[in-house]
């Protein structure tokens, strides 16, 4: 193959060469001032993409890491628990919580589609003893191509003393997300998504009331405890060894993100998404989300006859160096997707678009060559 691959997956993301040359410096102390003041300016960084004034902890580990430790740090062995899944990661949510002891409750919704508010209402409302102690739930499903309306989860709570706990990996960034004003009071999320870097950080972001509950929490931690990271914040340290090449990443993804500006970078994921689908959608392929739940991050486009995804996603690396990702569990060989997270361009989509129209022509499957292009090109001049 010639040239670097088009890597449109829900992640890792392509990386800016700003960001790959910022990660190519130099080491230096992770106990000295340097790498203190660094570590400050990054968390003041995160802490603006969340949306949040309260205390977020950066951590060397994936987004199912900081799951974990937003577990064992917030939820105590026989606590009850809520857990909304839509899909692969909300079942992984619920999976972490009850691994650690939690008495969880799962609900679950058709894949492809939202969580229904007023049924977590009508669940909390039920619980009149406060026994539920936190909801689970993910604004982002990858693996359907849907998100979660998590402003009105939490209004559907009411007043509801629980913790509402949010698996923001795929979606920080690349969907609007309010934490302060939306009232979550945990937040995870990961590097190699809407942030632009390799994975390996995860960030985790709580408010002073999860703070509360986690001093009285009776659960087994070690390398995740939140009181000894935010000891050593208060002296601009990591409580262990930081993956100081993934901070320099970090550090120069968050300048690149201020100068395009929050509100920009999320109309622009919004974009991105409402090109895809329009053009899919002229294809004649079938997407799984409907338009009311898309994700901005990426797009789950059903092969037809809902068979033969995974040879149009052979056919498209090896032809054209371009890699989708695919369906998880039983949506696998059903569907493909397409990710545009992160540093992607519209050149990159539109090159995507016209090889999979000559992908699916070359596999029997009847389009008219350009039609794709064509409608991506008008919403793009259009817009």
């Amino acid at each position: 193959m010639i040239g670097q691959q088009y890597l449109l997956l829900p992640g890792p993301t392509p990386i800016p060469d700003r960001v790959l040359r910022a990660m190519n410096r130099p080491m230096i102390n992770h106990r000295g001032p340097e790498f203190r003041d660094m570590l400050y300016e990054v968390t003041r960084g995160v802490k603006g993409i969340y949306g949040t004034d309260q205390n977020l902890l950066i951590y060397p580990s994936s987004g199912t890491g900081v799951l974990e430790a937003a577990v064992v740090n917030f939820i105590s062995p026989g606590d009850k628990v809520l857990a909304v899944s839509i899909g692969v990661f909300g079942d992984r949510f619920a999976a972490i919580a009850q691994n650690f002891g939690a008495e969880v409750e799962k609900i679950s919704f058709k894949w492809g589609e939202a969580a229904d508010p007023h049924i977590i209402k009508e669940i909390i409302q039920k619980d009149k003893q406060k026994q539920i102690k936190a909801v689970l739930i993910t604004h982002n499903e990858t693996s359907t191509g849907a998100f979660n309306d998590i402003k009105a989860v939490k209004q559907a709570m009411q007043d509801h003393p629980a913790l509402l706990m949010v698996d923001c990996v795929s979606g920080l960034g690349a969907l609007e997300f309010n934490m302060d004003d939306w009232g979550v009071d945990v937040a995870l999320s990961g590097s190699q998504k809407a942030f632009m870097i390799p994975p390996g950080l995860g960030f985790m972001a709580f408010g002073n009331r999860a703070l509360e509950i986690h001093r009285n929490n009776t659960n087994h931690r070690y390398y995740w405890d939140v009181t000894a990271g935010l000891n050593y914040l208060e002296k601009g340290q990591t409580a262990f060894t930081p993956a100081i090449s993934l901070i320099y990443g970090l550090q120069e993804a968050l300048v690149m993100m201020a100068e395009e500006g929050l509100d920009n970078i999320i109309q622009r994921h919004r974009n991105y998404r409402d090109m895809v689908r329009a053009a899919i959608g002229e294809l004649g392929l079938e997407l799984l989300a409907p338009d009311q739940h898309a994700s901005t991050a990426l797009t789950a486009v059903l092969a037809p006859g809902r068979s033969g995804a995974n040879q149009i996603r052979s056919k498209m690396l090896n032809r054209f160096n371009i890699v989708l990702a695919g369906g998880q569990l039983e949506l696998d060989d059903v569907m493909f997707r397409v990710g545009h997270l992160g540093y992607v361009r519209e050149l990159d989509l539109l090159a995507v678009i016209a090889a999979l129209e000559i992908t699916l022509l070359e596999s029997g499957f009847k389009v008219e060559l350009g039609a794709g292009v064509h409608k991506a090109q008008q919403y793009i001049l259009a817009r």
